[in-house]
């Protein structure tokens, strides 16, 4: 393997390039890609010219570089300006004081927070609404379907495998949906910790099985949402003198989660709820619904910063529902994924290598090859959105979490820090790298790293090894004093987004 850059100044550009293959070539030779498959495609911006090719029409598991299409074919097809919108709704415009049923609507708004729920509440009681009988949550904006027919069950208890609905509620700043934020705190040595469902309180139910432990003892705690229950269930020992845990975990109906956080909402505004909160479809014997609150989401192209920035698969999977509603009146995977594809050829993109089983990624059964998402790389720069689109992309090296996001401490300190944008992609046996890096001339090379069937921790060195080289290739250089990623494994074994294995 070179041990020393071949920068972009080198006279022989033939030379050059044989030299960058070679290299590339040994960088795949590392030892934890053992038994694997690596499709491995470069290309020159400004010619086309294919700079690298191995197994570029090899079809391989994505991971969450999945991503990509997906979300090129929401902006494709909804464009960047597109906001959703919550509805709380009556039966008339003439409904006050008391009224007998009020229905929260989603929209597929993935990014609705407990705050924007206490604004709409506030606006129900502005309205002259003093008290309501049922409080219903209405999310048959899209289908009924919560889970891809291929995830792993044993996954569901985690944010990144989190149930679908038109109607959930957005935690924290990165917007995780259908989860609930569980705090478990220590009380007195060999009495039961305390357990906060929050969000979720009312919703879920509790079964809290786990003690306080002796002080400086050992941490067994064990958070888990049990497969086919709405119950969180804590086991093990937390130490009298430890830090409460803090978990997210999945429930189960995110929209009746959301009914309880509304309820409680009208309850701190005023509005009393005398009767049951429960989910439920707007009666089609209402003539005329009147909103008495709307909330309006951010943009499309906001949303597609904490998305894309840090992986997160529920907020691609409503956008492929969304999608359906918009191109076939159906929010579901059906019509969302047949949008998509739809979509992407209108870009020009060849599908016939791609097999769309879900928008995230976490599909055992989807498919790309390394050559298709080049073709979609270079097919969005003619996109009137497309650097709404780049700019989603993480940065490598960049500390600030929504813009490196799951890049920010790969690469820093080397020739790619700051000029490679790319999607990331992690899960067991699988692990993907593909996007940009640009020269200090403005020339600028495509790129696709796609692993498959590798054993052990996801080969993240091999991929900054490749993309390091490619800055160098294009003249860029590392900050004096650091050391080159082609004679060195990047100092991260780990995953990024370490809650988030399709990262």
């Amino acid at each position: 393997m070179a041990t020393t850059p071949a920068l972009a100044d080198t006279a022989d550009p033939d030379e050059r390039a044989d030299e960058l293959r070679s290299d590339i070539d040994a960088i795949l030779e590392d030892p934890a890609l053992e038994g694997a498959t690596s499709g491995v495609v470069v290309t020159d911006a400004d010619s086309g010219e294919e700079l690298y090719s191995a197994h570029g029409d090899t079809s391989l598991l994505p991971a969450s570089n999945m991503k990509n299409f997906a979300t090129a074919a929401a902006l494709q097809t909804l464009g960047p300006d597109h906001t959703f919108t919550t509805r709380a709704v009556v039966e008339d415009d003439t409904a006050a004081g008391e009224v007998p049923g009020l229905y929260l609507v989603g929209g597929g708004d993935p990014t609705l927070s407990a705050d924007d729920i206490d604004a709409m509440a506030a606006d129900v009681a502005a309205a002259g609404i003093t008290s309501v009988g049922e409080v219903y949550a209405d999310d048959t904006w899209f289908d009924d379907q919560r889970l891809v027919d291929d995830w792993w069950p044993e996954d569901e208890p985690y944010a990144y495998s989190a149930q679908i609905s038109a109607l959930t509620v957005a935690h924290g700043d990165r917007y995780d949906t259908g989860v609930t934020e569980v705090t478990v705190t220590a009380t007195d040595d060999g009495e039961a910790v305390s357990v906060d469902p929050g969000a979720a309180e009312g919703h879920v139910e509790v079964d809290n099985q786990a003690v306080t432990g002796p002080a400086e003892g050992e941490n067994t705690l064990v958070v888990d949402r049990p497969v086919g229950t709405n119950t969180i269930e804590v086991t093990g020992s937390l130490p009298a003198d430890a830090e409460p845990s803090v978990q997210l975990r999945t429930v189960d109906e995110p929209a009746g989660m959301a009914g309880h956080v509304f309820a409680r909402a009208l309850e701190e505004n005023g509005v009393e709820v005398e009767g049951d909160i429960a989910q439920g479809e707007v009666p089609e014997d209402w003539a005329e619904p009147h909103a008495v609150a709307e909330n309006t989401s951010m943009t499309l192209e906001e949303i597609l910063v904490p998305l894309m920035k840090f992986s997160n698969n529920g907020h691609t999977e409503m956008l492929v529902k969304s999608v359906g509603q918009e191109t076939a009146g159906e929010g579901s995977w059906e019509a969302g994924l047949a949008g998509v594809e739809e979509a992407l050829q209108e870009l020009g993109v060849d599908t016939s290598d791609l097999v769309l089983n879900d928008g995230s990624g976490l599909s055992r059964t989807d498919r790309i090859t390394a050559n298709s998402m080049i073709d979609l790389l270079t097919r969005v720069q003619d996109a009137p959105w497309y650097e709404v689109w780049h700019d989603s992309l993480p940065v490598a090296g960049d500390s600030d979490p929504f813009v490196g996001g799951t890049l920010a401490s790969r690469m820093d300190g080397t020739a790619a820090d700051g000029v490679a944008q790319a999607k990331t992609g992690t899960m067991s046996g699988v692990s993907a790298l593909s996007g940009y890096v640009q020269g200090p001339d403005g020339s600028e090379v495509h790129f696709s790293v796609v692993n498959n069937d590798h054993a052990g921790a996801a080969p993240l060195h091999v991929q900054d090894a490749i993309v390091v080289r490619l800055a160098e290739y294009l003249g860029n250089q590392a900050p004096e004093g650091t050391v080159s990623l082609r004679s060195e494994p990047a100092v991260s074994g780990e995953l990024e987004c370490s809650w988030e294995l399709t990262c």
